[in-house]
């Protein structure tokens, strides 16, 4: 027996319509800031790997702003946000002492 997914019915309120239409735009911002976030971590995190300590300094400014964004506007938990800047700046300075 195959299982296939039941076929989602329309609203029929305006109300649920409008719901609908609103939550694929909110759907679509969330994803594409969900996306910038990961992005702007990983790419901080590259810089650290390839000892580039002024590389690095400068994707970790760039990366709290958009880290501070996202968390604000509950796309990420604050804590989760929080806990990302405290690990990448700590690699981030271990990196400045080495050098």
């Amino acid at each position: 027996m195959a299982s296939t997914k039941p076929k989602k019915k329309n609203p029929r309120l305006a109300s649920g319509r409008k719901r609908v239409r609103q939550d694929i735009k909110i759907n679509a911002a969330n994803t594409s800031l969900r996306s910038k976030y990961r992005t702007a971590v990983k790419n901080v995190e590259k810089a650290v790997l390839a000892g580039d300590k002024t590389k690095a300094t400068e994707l970790f400014a760039k990366m709290q702003a958009v880290v501070d964004t996202v968390a604000d506007k509950g796309i990420f938990h604050k804590n989760k946000a929080a806990r990302d800047k405290s690990r990448l700046s700590a690699k981030v300075k271990a990196l400045a002492l080495a050098a």
